[in-house]
C-alpha cells in the first residue's frame, strides 16, 4: 500500500461517489490536499475503463510516483496551504475552503483537525504564520486547519432554529448540517484520515457563536470548541425593549439553560480585556455568563473551561490574531 499525493486536474475526471458534491461538480479522483491511500485493484469505475487500454497501469503507477513527489500536500517539513470548494446540498451553494496543514505524521491518525469559521480572515488572523512558528519550535501536534469562507455571515451564523429579532441566523441550522453531514465526511475522505486524534471547531464574533452552537448540538463529533469574542448576546428581542430579559431572550443562554445535553467537551473563550467600550463590556459579560451557566449545569469539569484575556486586548481581528497562538497551544499543544 502506498500514498497518492493530492493534486488538482479540474475537469478531467468526474467523481460521483462523493455525496457532498453537486451533480455538476468535477474533481480529480484524488483530492486537493492531504494524502490518500491506494492499493492494487482499488480503482474508480473511470480507472477500470481506462485500464483496458494497454500499458495504462504501468503509466499510471509512474504518474502516481511523480505526482506524490510534486503535488503532495503536507509533505516535507513545511506548512502547506491550499484552497478548495465543496458543494453543500443543505445550503445549495459551493462553499469555499482554505486548508493549512503541518507535515503528514507517520501515523495519519495522529493528525488533529481544526475547523475555523470565517475562512476569509485567515490572512488577517495570521493562521499560516502562527502554525508555522509553533510547528518549528515543536509546540503543537500535527494539525490540519480547514477554514470555511462565509457567504453571508448574518444568515448562516447563529443559533440553530432560532432567528434573532432582526431575522438574522435563519440558515444557522442548515449551516450546522453542512458542517456535520458534508464538510466533516469530505475532509476525512479527502485527507485519508478515518479518525482524527481530536476535532476542534472555532470562530470569532458571530462565527464564534456559530461554532459553539454547532459543537454543543453535535458534541459526539467534536472534542473542543474555541470562541473569540463570541456574540453570545444575540437575542430574539431588542435589548432596548422594556420586556427584554437577559435570561430569556439571549438565544444561546436560553438554549443551554433548557438543554438536557451532557456534552463531554473542552471550552476555550477569549474576550477583550479593555473596558473602553460598551461592546467590550457586553462581550465580556455575555461570555462570563455563559461560562457560569456551563459550570452550573456541570457539563464540563472546571479545568476543561479556559477563559483568556490580555492587557489592551480588544474584540477585533488584531487582538484575535494575538490570542490565536495561545488557543492553538491549548487545543493541540504538546
Amino acid at each position: 500500500m502506498g500514498y497518492v499525493g493530492f493534486f488538482c486536474c479540474e475537469g478531467r475526471v468526474r467523481t460521483s461517489d462523493l455525496r457532498v458534491m453537486s451533480p455538476t461538480s468535477y474533481r480529480c479522483s484524488t483530492s486537493r490536499f492531504g494524502l490518500q491511500m491506494y492499493s492494487k485493484g482499488n480503482y474508480s469505475p473511470n480507472f477500470i475503463t481506462l485500464a483496458k487500454h494497454k500499458n495504462f497501469i504501468m503509466i499510471y503507477k509512474i504518474f502516481v510516483s511523480l505526482a506524490s513527489i510534486v503535488f503532495c500536500f503536507g509533505c516535507g517539513n513545511k506548512i502547506n496551504s491550499k484552497e478548495d470548494k465543496v458543494y453543500s446540498r443543505h445550503l445549495q451553494k459551493q462553499m469555499e475552503l482554505v486548508i493549512v496543514s503541518t507535515p503528514v505524521p507517520n501515523e495519519k491518525s495522529d493528525f488533529n483537525l481544526l475547523i475555523l469559521n470565517d475562512g476569509q480572515d485567515f490572512q488577517s488572523l495570521r493562521v499560516q504564520e502562527t502554525l508555522d512558528s509553533l510547528w518549528k519550535v515543536k509546540s503543537i501536534k500535527p494539525l490540519v486547519i480547514v477554514g470555511v469562507k462565509a457567504t453571508n455571515r448574518d444568515d448562516i451564523y447563529g443559533v440553530a432554529g432560532m432567528s434573532d429579532y432582526e431575522g438574522k441566523g435563519k440558515s444557522a441550522e442548515k449551516y450546522g448540517n453542512f458542517i456535520k453531514n458534508e464538510l466533516l465526511p469530505y475532509v476525512k475522505k479527502m485527507s485519508g484520515v478515518r479518525k482524527f486524534n481530536s476535532v476542534i471547531f472555532a470562530g470569532n464574533s458571530l462565527g464564534g457563536l456559530s461554532a459553539f452552537d454547532i459543537v454543543w448540538d453535535n458534541w459526539q463529533k467534536f472534542d473542543k470548541v474555541g470562541v473569540f469574542s463570541g456574540s453570545f448576546g444575540v437575542s430574539d428581542l431588542d435589548p432596548h425593549d422594556p420586556d427584554y430579559s437577559m435570561d430569556k431572550n439571549r438565544l444561546i443562554i436560553s438554549k443551554i439553560t433548557s438543554s438536557r445535553k451532557k456534552p463531554k467537551l473542552k471550552f476555550w473563550f477569549y474576550a477583550g480585556a479593555g473596558n473602553d467600550s460598551n461592546t467590550n463590556l457586553s462581550i465580556k459579560r455575555n461570555t462570563k455568563d455563559l461560562i457560569e451557566l456551563i459550570k452550573k449545569k456541570k457539563v464540563a469539569h472546571p479545568n476543561d473551561i479556559d477563559y483568556a484575556e490580555f492587557s489592551g486586548g480588544k474584540d477585533d481581528v488584531n487582538s484575535w490574531s494575538r490570542a490565536f497562538p495561545a488557543f492553538l497551544i491549548w487545543a493541540v499543544g504538546k
